[in-house]
């Protein structure tokens, strides 16, 4: 795909129990660069726990993942870490845990995930708030451990990335991290549709959406959300939909929305250089 950087926003590895690598190889080779890999969801790496630093594995595992995408790429791979918000009803539904403990132990484990920001070996933060219907008390405490997140970001002067239920208006949340001191441009909603006013959108690569967001000029990301399941192998999108829609876009003359979504966003978010990054 001549010498355009191609970068999937969200993707999940599993290297021990689907497809891990071979799903790498599979974005290479349709013309896939650069990967941001998030952590699976801690429960589908074996990680059911109350003590925060048993999370640590989950993060290593990751980090480790993509340190071996990265030898396969013609770009690189970064990590991104954190908690699922899913895992709030996992500990108030299977161990007991009041919403203000759940939310608690969440918080120290994005404390964790921070320390490998800090220190280099990881890029961004994952957090956010249940997509589906939960009561007054797990959406004040999701939301409490969504703020933490924000304030680590400012502190560490890097990218909260969102699960989130689906909006194409989140202004709350933006003003949320920019009350502690996060530009809301450094705060990326996964799982975006084509419009979102507030966070910076990372658009799933639906051809609609694709075509709203390249319409706008507004900064914008791609992704797959690929999930590396066995029990789900058709879930989401696959591994080469992003460089396919890539092309999609590029038989269509979006040709300066390849480049917000895959050289200026990249850069203008988190800091990182697509095209400096390439072999």
């Amino acid at each position: 795909m001549d010498d355009t950087p191609v970068l999937d926003n969200h993707m999940h590895l599993d290297p021990d129990a689907a497809r891990g690598m071979d799903a790498v190889d599979d974005f290479v080779q349709l013309g896939g660069t650069h990967l941001l890999v998030v952590n699976k969801p801690s429960w589908h790496l074996g990680v059911e726990s109350t003590d925060p630093e048993d999370f640590r594995s989950v993060f290593e595992t990751t980090i480790d993942t993509v340190a071996d995408a990265t030898e396969r790429l013609p770009g690189r791979a970064w990590p991104i870490l954190g908690v699922h918000p899913g895992l709030i009803s996992r500990l108030i539904d299977g161990r007991g845990c009041s919403p203000e403990e759940a939310a608690d132990l969440m918080q120290r484990v994005l404390d964790i995930a921070a320390e490998y920001v800090e220190c280099g070996d990881a890029l961004a933060l994952k957090s956010g708030r249940p997509h589906y219907e939960v009561d007054d008390a797990v959406w004040a405490a999701s939301n409490d451990v969504m703020k933490h997140g924000f304030k680590l970001g400012a502190d560490l002067d890097c990218v909260v990335q969102l699960h989130t239920e689906a909006s194409e208006d989140l202004t709350e949340i933006a003003e949320w991290a920019d009350d502690r001191g996060l530009d809301p441009l450094h705060v990326v909603k996964h799982y975006a549709s084509g419009r979102l006013t507030g966070p910076t959108p990372s658009v799933m690569c639906k051809k609609d959406w694709l075509a709203t967001a390249a319409k706008s000029d507004d900064p914008f990301l791609m992704e797959t959300d690929y999930i590396d399941d066995p029990d789900r192998p058709g879930a989401v999108m696959g591994p080469k939909t992003v460089p396919r829609r890539v092309r999609w876009l590029r038989e269509r003359g979006y040709d300066e929305a390849i480049e917000i979504a895959h050289v200026e966003t990249p850069k203008r978010v988190y800091g990182i250089d697509t095209r400096r990054t390439l072999e």
